[in-house]
């Protein structure tokens, strides 16, 4: 990549960022931006999140930062890293290091002031790349920025001591690539297949992490294809057997103009078997709602009208499973805006036609409600009649018991 400056974009104008920068000694060399925001950057992409990295310790960090009344959060002491927080927003700050110890899940770290070698213990070329925060100067040790122009995500290193030292790397590796990948690296991917099986050792956050954000990534079919070709999901996740209703999936989200989502995406990758979606949910330690949605997203949209079934489901999980059918997109589209109808009576309107208060109220309510669905959502007017008949009907009932 020709371009050995970071050009300028609006994170690098963030309220407090300069000062920030300037209290940690950018001018003495000591403080830089790294990884995403600096490789995003020279993308083109918008950055999200902002780093920086420092010779200073993080005990050095704290007290710098007290000192100009920046307020200092100490968010990981043991791994060097200290979260300014500033009125444009955090910006976590950490110190040099390298790895003293690994077991493929955890590290053990000390703090080094040799940028090289903490650009040694990152994962891939294009995330160790660093920028001055003054001059904009790029410090690239490992051939990041021929990497990022070749659109290529290669380890730093021998990839299976990478990922000896963390196993999360071989999700990584897809991920990454899903989302900035033309070809795959030959021998990163190699490695990512012949320890495939490390995966097991990794907590289930961890993973279901990891493929929920590979999941939403631009070139997520075709990276999902590949790992299931390459039989990466078949140590943890062994129902993904296709990527076939993924390439759907995606296809109708697009003409629905309808944005990626990472559970409804999941879910186009497991068998149509609620229990199924149950187990995966479970495994992968999702959250009620979002095993709630996969398990939903199972089941099929039947024949009711589109309204009828957001207001039954809800417009999430509404979409969810008019996407991942057989009905025109232009169904689920119809619901992004759509605001679900509220039935217009209560229960104290019943017992105001003399319905006595208990569980009849309810059980009445529901009737006029099926009505009302029934009718495609009448005004007020049109469910004091409804509700009228029903009471009536009732009362008249329970006067011949």
């Amino acid at each position: 990549m020709e371009r050995l400056t970071l050009p300028e974009s609006p994170w690098r104008a963030r309220e407090g960022l300069a000062r920030l920068c300037e209290v940690l000694g950018a001018s003495e060399g000591k403080v830089r931006f790294v990884g995403g925001a600096v490789r995003d950057t020279l993308l083109g992409i918008d950055a999200a999140d902002i780093d920086l990295a420092t010779t200073h310790s993080p005990e050095r960090v704290i007290a710098l930062l007290k000192g100009s009344a920046i307020k200092a959060v100490p968010t990981g002491l043991a791994h060097g890293t200290v979260t300014a927080v500033l009125p444009g927003g955090p910006v976590e700050v950490t110190t040099l290091r390298c790895d003293v110890a690994t077991d493929g899940r955890h590290a053990t770290v000390a703090f080094t002031d040799d940028w090289r070698e903490d650009a040694a213990r990152r994962d891939f070329t294009m995330n160790a790349l660093y920028a001055d925060p003054g001059t904009g100067r790029i410090f690239d040790y490992f051939g990041g920025l021929d990497d990022l122009a070749a659109r290529r995500v290669r380890f730093i290193g021998d990839p299976l001591k990478r990922i000896a030292e963390d196993h999360l790397r071989i999700l990584r590796f897809f991920r990454f690539h899903a989302r900035f990948g033309d070809e795959p690296d030959d021998a990163g991917l190699q490695a990512c297949v012949e320890r495939a099986n490390d995966l097991m050792a990794l907590s289930r956050e961890r993973i279901a992490a990891e493929i929920l954000r590979l999941l939403v990534a631009v070139h997520a079919v075709r990276v999902v294809r590949l790992m299931i070709d390459h039989g990466i999901f078949a140590p943890v996740l062994p129902e993904i057997a296709s990527p076939d209703r993924l390439a759907r999936l995606a296809s109708r989200e697009a003409a629905a103009g309808i944005a990626p989502d990472p559970i409804r995406r999941l879910a186009a990758l497991l068998p149509g078997d609620p229990a199924v979606a149950e187990d995966v949910g479970a495994r992968l330690k999702l959250s009620n709602a979002d095993r709630k949605r996969l398990v939903a997203a199972t089941t099929t949209a039947g024949d009711e009208r589109v309204e009828v079934i957001g207001y039954r489901l809800g417009k999430v999980l509404a979409i969810d499973r008019l996407l991942l059918s057989e009905r025109p997109e232009a169904e689920a589209a119809s619901l992004v805006d759509w605001q679900a109808p509220v039935l217009p009576i209560g229960g104290g309107a019943l017992v105001g036609r003399g319905v006595r208060k208990g569980p009849e109220v309810a059980r009445l309510l529901r009737v006029i409600e099926e009505q009302w669905i029934a009718e495609g959502f009448p005004d007020a007017q049109r469910v004091d009649r409804i509700a009228d008949a029903a009471v009536a009907q009732f009362l008249r009932a329970s006067s011949i018991e």
